[in-house]
C-alpha cells in the first residue's frame, strides 16, 4: 500500500509541522506511518520523503538513496555530486546545524513539485540530531548529495520548497532537464541562462 504524495498547493506543505511526543514516537500508528511512507517513497521513486508530503503535519523524515538509482550515472558525475547509496533510515523531531557552509549548486526536484526541476544551492556539509524510529537519538552527519537530501527534506518540516530556494531563471520540466542540461555542469547551465558564475551562501545554522 502507498499514500497520496500531496502537491505544491495543499496547506500542510507551507505549515510548520509539530514535534512527535515520545508516547506517539513508540505508538503503533507511528510504526504504520513510516512503513507506509518507505513503500510511498521507493514507490515513487525517490531518495527522501517528510510527513507533510503524505498530508501529516508532523517533523518525521525517511530517507533512502539505493545504489540502483545510481546505476545510470557516471563515476565522473557522483564524484562531481559527493553521491554514495545511503541505506534506509529515520529521522524524528530533526535540528539540524550546517558543518561546512561552502554553497553547492546542482538540479534539484520533488515529489511534490512533480514534473519540475531547478538549480538549488545546499550547504555542503551538515549534521542532525535526531530521534530514530525506537525514539533512540541519533547523530548523523553528512556531505554532498546526502547532505543536499537531508536539508531538501528539513525543509518540508518547516513549509519550505525548493522552489523558495531555486534559482529562479533555471526552472524546467523534468523533460526539459534531461533534454537540455543533463550531463551539462553548474557552471555551463549558468552561463546558457545569463545567470552569474557565484552562489548564494549558506548560513552556518538552521534558523529554526
Amino acid at each position: 500500500m502507498v499514500l497520496k504524495i500531496v502537491q505544491a498547493g495543499e496547506p500542510v506543505l507551507r505549515q510548520r509541522a509539530r514535534e512527535l511526543t515520545p508516547e506517539e514516537i513508540g505508538s503503533e500508528q507511528t510504526r504504520q506511518l513510516i512503513q507506509l511512507m518507505r513503500d510511498t517513497m521507493r514507490d515513487a521513486p525517490g531518495v527522501g520523503l517528510a510527513a507533510p508530503q503524505v498530508g501529516v503535519g508532523v517533523r518525521l523524515v525517511v530517507i533512502e538513496d539505493r545504489a540502483e538509482y545510481q546505476a545510470g550515472a557516471s563515476p565522473a558525475d557522483l564524484a562531481l555530486r559527493e553521491r554514495a547509496p545511503v541505506a534506509f533510515h529515520v529521522l524524528i523531531n530533526p535540528r539540524l546545524v550546517v558543518e561546512d557552509p561552502t554553497p553547492v549548486e546542482f538540479h534539484e526536484g520533488c515529489l511534490s513539485v512533480n514534473g519540475f526541476a531547478a538549480l538549488v544551492p545546499r550547504a555542503r556539509g551538515v549534521r542532525v540530531e535526531a530521534l530514530d524510529e525506537n525514539g533512540q537519538p541519533v547523530t548523523v552527519s553528512a556531505r554532498g548529495w546526502y547532505a543536499r537530501i537531508i536539508q531538501h527534506e528539513l525543509d518540508h518540516l518547516d513549509g519550505t520548497l525548493y522552489v523558495d530556494r531555486m534559482e529562479t531563471r533555471s526552472l524546467s520540466t523534468q523533460e526539459n532537464h534531461r533534454r537540455h542540461w543533463l550531463g551539462k555542469s553548474t557552471a555551463q547551465v549558468r552561463a546558457a541562462l545569463g545567470l552569474p558564475e557565484q552562489t548564494p551562501s549558506i548560513p552556518r545554522k538552521d534558523p529554526t
